[in-house]
């Protein structure tokens, strides 16, 4: 088993938080590619009452970007003015091209995410989350944007859905493209990999707390799956700390905690209301536990208190040299998953999830 201990010490644990200060960002420009979503909320509250010079928000969902400009001009008055919004997809270069300039620093959070919709439709998370990538970074490289951290999914690792297989081609093609822009000299690109953000669009917290308000048993596809937990803050979090620390080609993962998804329903009814469970069965493409970082990978890890830096690979095509020298080891002996990181019973999925925002404003409108 994975010892997840050392992550839990609090003195390491507050010295590798991610930098709240955000001198790098003073007067410059950070562009968002799907800023629409609840990434982009999460990153807007953290950055936009700073001296962060703009904020693009590219996006193809002109409602979506119509809401958040109203949102920020009642809650930001001051600052909403800072924020520019950009309809277009990553699908489209030129698109991608136009909004590059003068941008210093690029957020990559554009992606077809929901994992049943990408079995049916897998040709479309290809065009988004892998040519759509590709076009991002490539752009960026020709605008010679200073760093771009892009966001994967613990799916990536060992995938067995067309989600999960698009992430992991789309990193492959983040790589590709860091070895490029290292060897030019300009654009840093780095990657990110976390799990299942709490009450992000389309996860279920929100699902089971609709069901119990209608007075509907909570449905889960099978109790014993696990899953890791972060909230919003987390994620936006280790993305800072990609970017404080990245070298061309990095990947970063947070060590996060994991429950059970029977135990993640009794945490929601044991704050929202008991309306019982109904087993649905495992949807398409689902795995019973997910991998932030496999065998492979922790032979190239840094442990760096709260977070794991995954070294580039940075060996060329030739491989004889390697072969002559004797690399032979290529795994380790465990990869890091939901199943043997820390594992939270009821009371502690339960103390998590009111870490979410979204759990946080939902539980204010139960009247007692």
């Amino acid at each position: 088993m994975l010892i997840h201990e050392e992550a839990m010490n609090d003195q390491k644990y507050q010295q590798n938080r991610s930098i709240d200060n955000h001198q790098s960002f003073t007067n410059a420009t950070l562009l968002i590619t799907g800023g629409t979503g609840s990434f982009g909320h999460t990153v807007l509250k953290h950055f936009l009452t700073t001296d962060i010079g703009q904020i693009r928000i590219f996006s193809r969902d002109e409602k979506k970007q119509d809401d958040m400009r109203h949102e920020l001009q009642v809650q930001y008055p001051e600052a909403a003015s800072k924020v520019k919004f950009y309809i277009g997809d990553v699908r489209n270069f030129q698109a991608v091209r136009d909004v590059m300039d003068g941008v210093d620093y690029i957020f990559h959070a554009a992606a077809l995410k929901q994992v049943p919709s990408c079995e049916f439709f897998p040709m479309e998370a290809v065009r988004t989350n892998v040519e759509g990538t590709d076009n991002v970074l490539h752009a960026a490289m020709d605008a010679k944007v200073k760093r771009v951290v892009c966001l994967s999914t613990d799916k990536a690792a060992y995938p067995i859905n067309a989600m999960g297989i698009s992430k992991a081609m789309m990193e492959r093609v983040i790589y590709a493209n860091a070895r490029v822009a290292a060897e030019k000299g300009s654009t840093v690109i780095c990657c990110t990999r976390y799990g299942n953000v709490m009450c992000s669009r389309g996860s279920v917290i929100p699902l089971f707390i609709e069901q119990i308000r209608a007075g509907r048993p909570i449905t889960i596809t099978n109790p014993e799956m696990t899953r890791f937990l972060m909230n919003l803050d987390e994620a936006v979090s280790l993305v800072q700390f990609a970017f404080e620390h990245a070298r061309p080609g990095d990947l970063f993962i947070q060590k996060a905690d994991a429950s059970t998804i029977g135990d993640l329903a009794k945490a929601v009814q044991q704050l929202f209301g008991d309306t019982g469970i109904q087993v649905i069965g495992t949807r398409h493409g689902e795995k019973l536990y997910e991998t932030l970082m496999t065998k492979e990978e922790r032979l190239r890890c840094e442990d760096m208190g709260n977070y794991y830096r995954v070294a580039a690979d940075t060996r060329g095509l030739n491989y004889d040299k390697y072969f002559v020298q004797g690399q032979v080891r290529t795994e380790s002996d465990e990869a890091y998953t939901s199943h043997n990181t820390r594992r939270l019973d009821v009371q502690g999925t339960a103390e998590k999830i009111m870490t979410a925002e979204y759990v946080q404003e939902q539980l204010k409108k139960i009247v007692r």
